[in-house]
């Protein structure tokens, strides 16, 4: 019987996605290319395996399919990496960063992942970790470098080195610290640092703190540089900065706890390479914060 791994991807595509078009996003490839795949594979087993007037709902054959499929290709995963080699890998690998790390190492992990894995076509995803973990459960990336870990079963999560928070103001500035009433820049709206330093603020300073958040850490710092406020920002991204004499470090008694970070990915069939590449990037970022 004359089936081909490709066919089988796209079938577990639109299985897990609901749709061609999603599945077609996902492989990287053109929509007709995911039904002729498709249509290809259920005249090589003879039975639908999807219900087209139900939109792409799986047909009792596609049900039986399912878990062999994912088997074959779990075994397929294994013979990349055993038997074919890292050039045997040509896949698209999405991967959805956290600003922190792409401020940081994410260049050095992405050079490091193109060296290991040649014929990978690799794309990336900046955005705050919620949005992060949503595409990576709707399987729109393999590998979320985010702020975690993530507590879900179909998840496997590699600890990444935490980044530290310092206070740091402009050089010579007129807003000395959050006790004496400077805005406080710091992360966007909707991420746990924003959260958690609000309640810190609140708690120390009561409610009168102006909080200024940013969805971009490099503008954050150009603000504190300029005398917009304070900053509570990672201490690993302040050097150049430092460096430049256009912000210094200050001390109001106490610092905002660390950012823990993880690789994460999940489990399942075509786990391997995101198991490699999760292993790959603590690898860099242990290097990044020697």
């Amino acid at each position: 019987m004359n089936f081909t791994l490709d066919q089988l991807r796209a079938f577990l595509e639109v299985a897990r996605t609901g749709g061609v078009r999603k599945a077609a996003d996902r492989l990287n490839i053109t929509q007709p290319a995911v039904t002729a795949r498709i249509k290809t594979l259920e005249d090589t087993l003879g039975a639908a395996l999807f219900d087209r007037s139900s939109g792409m709902a799986l047909t009792k054959r596609g049900d039986a399919l399912l878990g062999y499929a994912e088997h074959y290709l779990e075994l397929g995963s294994l013979i990349e990496r055993d038997v074919a080699g890292p050039e045997g890998f040509t896949r698209l690998f999405r991967m959805g960063v956290s600003e922190t790390i792409a401020q940081s190492w994410l260049p050095e992990f992405v050079q490091a992942l193109r060296a290991a894995y040649p014929n990978l076509t690799v794309e990336i995803d900046v955005d705050i970790s919620r949005a992060l973990r949503e595409r990576l459960f709707e399987n729109k990336i393999d590998l979320a470098l985010l702020m975690g870990p993530l507590s879900d079963y179909r998840v496997e999560n590699v600890a990444l080195p935490t980044f530290d928070l310092r206070w740091f103001r402009a050089a010579g500035a007129t807003h000395a610290s959050p006790a004496e009433g400077a805005s406080v820049i710091t992360f966007a709206r909707d991420t746990r640092p924003f959260r958690t330093l609000k309640e810190e603020l609140l708690a120390r300073y009561g409610p009168d703190i102006a909080l200024f958040p940013s969805s971009s850490l490099s503008a954050c710092f150009r603000m504190v540089a300029a005398d917009l406020g304070v900053g509570a920002l990672p201490q690993a991204l302040a050097e150049p900065y430092l460096s430049r004499n256009e912000i210094e470090e200050f001390d109001p008694g106490w610092r905002p706890e660390a950012l823990t970070f993880s690789a994460s990915y999940l489990t399942g069939p075509g786990a391997t390479l995101g198991q490699a590449a999760a292993s790959l990037a603590l690898k860099t970022a242990e290097d990044f914060h020697k």
